[in-house]
């Protein structure tokens, strides 16, 4: 007899302990008969077992379609934690059942957000170049580099995409007093009101920002949109940080005005992962490289499983808020299984496990 109903946890590739601190992972075995939940691939004849039962799927790579759903009767919620909405749910299938799904992108905004930060900074003030210049013993004592620094105070920045990492980048900017503009066709305008952001056309943000964000989701329509022609939009040293995906970047084009001096980089997701030991961009300067670490340190993801005890507590109450992005029809044929997500699954199942990532 199972009185709690019933949670598939299938993580893999992610290890539990990313997403879940010891306290919601407690949380979650009180609300639900939690079967598998640990950080290897689920045994098919247990997944097979489990499934007629099971209220809930959290996977890495849910795969779920019009006739596995007949099969789960009890399902009414899918959450995929990979961070983006992958290509093997049958979308519509699970909206004519009822079944809501659920991405774990939100998680990591505080972890983005903070590093993001970090990043601009860096940028702005010409931390790492001075860095370097004292390795070679030609670091430029007391002098402002007026040429290509500049303070964050009071500067303006825009968003491409202002979704819940650039809204959580724009918060911890806040002190700066940042004048903030944002692209996003998909933005409600009451959101764009209530951040005090201005909407703007992505040329017009190209031109008219210090510092320019690359926050958006990778969807079917803005593949490599920032190309050499957008580019050359920019103003003369200004800082491009690229901290969502690369999809949205012609990548050459964007070290070609690099190389040129034309602006500064700060970049930590790549279209090719790992980058190339012999590509250029490792030699130039006016770069802040990171190996797609935003979200990675101690504790960052675990806003994951905070959003699902939150959301699961919700469904379970009849409460239709979520913090969790939540799957639309009418978006998501465009967002689904678009950008690195492979990619990044592979490079995270070749992490060195003996030593914690949480």
């Amino acid at each position: 007899m199972h009185t709690r109903p019933t949670l598939i946890l299938d993580a893999h590739w992610r290890q539990i302990s990313e997403l879940f601190s010891p306290q919601e992972l407690e949380s979650l075995h009180q609300l639900f008969e939690v079967v598998w939940g640990k950080d290897t691939p689920i045994p098919a004849e247990i997944l097979e077992e489990a499934w007629p039962r099971a209220s809930v799927l959290i996977a890495a790579s849910p795969r779920v379609d019009a006739s596995s759903l007949a099969r789960a009767p009890q399902l009414h919620t899918i959450i995929e934690v990979s961070g983006a909405f992958p290509d093997t749910v049958d979308y519509q299938a699970c909206g004519e059942r009822g079944v809501e799904v659920l991405s774990c992108a939100p998680g990591f905004q505080e972890s983005v957000a903070e590093m993001a930060l970090a990043m601009t900074l860096a940028g702005a003030r010409g931390l790492i170049n001075e860095h370097e210049n004292f390795r070679t013993g030609t670091e430029r004592w007391l002098n402002d580099n007026t040429d290509t620094d500049f303070t964050l105070f009071n500067s303006t920045v825009g968003f491409v995409g202002f979704g819940s990492i650039a809204r959580a980048t724009r918060k911890v900017m806040q002190p700066f007093n940042v004048n903030v503009m944002a692209h996003d066709p998909w933005l409600d305008k009451s959101i764009a009101t209530t951040e005090a952001v201005e909407l703007v056309e992505f040329d017009e943000l190209l031109q008219r920002c210090r510092v320019v964000f690359i926050t958006a989701a990778p969807t079917q329509s803005n593949y490599q949109m920032l190309d050499a022609r957008a580019i050359a939009l920019m103003q003369q040293a200004s800082l491009l940080v690229v901290i969502s995906r690369a999809h949205l970047i012609d990548f050459e084009a964007v070290v070609d005005a690099v190389a040129s001096g034309h602006i500064r980089l700060a970049i930590d997701v790549f279209p090719d992962e790992p980058l190339a030991n012999t590509h250029r961009l490792r030699a130039l300067r006016n770069v802040i490289l990171s190996p797609h670490r935003a979200a990675a340190v101690a504790g960052g993801r675990q806003l994951i499983g905070r959003m699902i005890i939150n959301d699961l507590q919700n469904t379970l109450n009849n409460n239709p808020a979520r913090q969790l992005q939540v799957a639309q029809l009418k978006h998501v044929a465009e967002l689904a299984s678009v950008g690195d997500a492979h990619k990044v699954a592979l490079i995270a199942g070749e992490r060195d496990t003996s030593s914690p990532v949480d």
